[in-house]
């Protein structure tokens, strides 16, 4: 009796077995994409390499799909771009991938740190950095006049020197005027198409594309601090001074942005100016319903973040765009919104979407 008792629940088991087995699905039928190997043989571009990394899985995988939404946001004739940049970018000597981004109309306005717009103009006006040599230590390169970002230099002569030349340019503003940021970066823009020949430079770029360059915490870098002792120099001589007002920086975004149809964003790192650039969503729609005129419902229809941020430890540069979505600052997917981030140093994941992204564009 125990025994057929067995011998029937075995074969009842072997039967629900055999149907879930039955109905297990094949991946196709659900309509999932396949992982694919990444054959270098096949490889020949960049665009090659990023589009067979978009077939595998991880890092790779969300580098190439980044890939794939900053092409479909820079296609879109509707869409106006904002680039935001923080970290140690042309320190690092990424300055050229920010020209690049301008001059090919991939980007419509530039929100920065004070301290990379700095180190850009060095790097514009013909100056020099340096790899940093491991055998001198952090006290000795103080008394050289070498200031260490990580693995590079700075050198306090190159600080030195540019804060002459932007000397010239705060002589010859009307300082019966205030100024936002955007205003005196486009100066620095024109005096250096005056004074570079060929040469590249971000701000210069930026002036000759007409590319707004804003500085949120403008009064967080060397070239504030020039701006600082070029006031205390006016005063001593009774003269009147530079005026800078981060509100009006904050004004003239808004307007650029009310009056666009879509937007999109590129963000290398995080910190202020990926959020000022993000929050203006938020400024607009405020002003909506609590001014009652002059706002507008608007969200980034498109965005691409680099940044090795985790999640996990709640910061600002590791919110995510799925965090952004709870604050009306983007697009749902499921409303049409195409995002993508990159968990990765973007001195290594910038240079190879940005060049994925050049190669299709310039297919004919």
């Amino acid at each position: 009796m125990k025994k057929t008792m067995e011998n029937n629940r075995l074969k009842k088991i072997d039967k629900e077995y055999k149907t879930k087995r039955d109905l297990k699905h094949d991946g196709y039928s659900d309509n999932l994409e396949p992982v694919m190997s990444l054959d270098l043989g096949k490889v020949k571009t960049v665009d090659d390499l990023v589009r067979g990394m978009s077939n595998t899985a991880f890092g790779g995988r969300n580098l190439g799909e980044a890939t794939d939404v900053l092409e479909a946001m820079v296609r879109d004739k509707n869409c106006f771009v904002v680039l935001t940049l923080s970290g140690a970018m042309t320190v690092a000597k990424m300055g050229l991938l920010v020209c690049e981004m301008i001059e090919r109309g991939m980007v419509h306005a530039v929100v920065s740190t004070g301290a990379l717009m700095t180190h850009g103009m060095v790097e514009g006006f013909g100056m020099t950095h340096f790899k940093h040599g491991e055998q001198m230590n952090d006290e000795y390169l103080y008394k050289c006049g070498y200031n260490r970002v990580y693995d590079t230099l700075e050198l306090e002569k190159n600080l030195d020197d540019l804060e002459l030349i932007v000397f010239e340019v705060f002589k010859s503003l009307d300082h019966k005027k205030i100024y936002s940021s955007q205003e005196i970066l486009n100066e620095v823009g024109k005096y250096l198409k005056k004074t570079i020949g060929d040469q590249r430079a971000i701000l210069k770029s930026a002036y000759e594309k007409s590319v707004p360059v804003y500085i949120p915490a403008f009064t967080d870098s060397e070239f504030f601090l020039d701006i600082g002792i070029f006031n205390r120099r006016r005063k001593l001589e009774k003269k009147p001074i530079l005026q800078t007002s981060e509100y009006l920086d904050l004004e003239h975004f808004t307007e650029l942005i009310k009056k666009q149809k879509k937007i999109g964003i590129f963000t290398i790192g995080g910190g202020v100016p990926r959020n000022w650039a993000q929050q203006v969503t938020c400024y607009l729609d405020l002003i909506g319903k609590r001014v009652g005129t002059g706002g507008k419902f608007l969200r980034y229809s498109y965005g691409v973040r680099i940044c090795p941020e985790p999640v996990h430890w709640g910061g600002l540069s590791g919110c995510t765009y799925s965090e952004g979505v709870s604050w009306g600052k983007m697009v749902p997917p499921e409303e049409g919104g195409k995002f993508a981030e990159v968990f990765c140093d973007a001195t290594i994941a910038w240079p190879l979407i940005l060049k994925a992204v050049m190669e299709r564009l310039d297919k004919k």
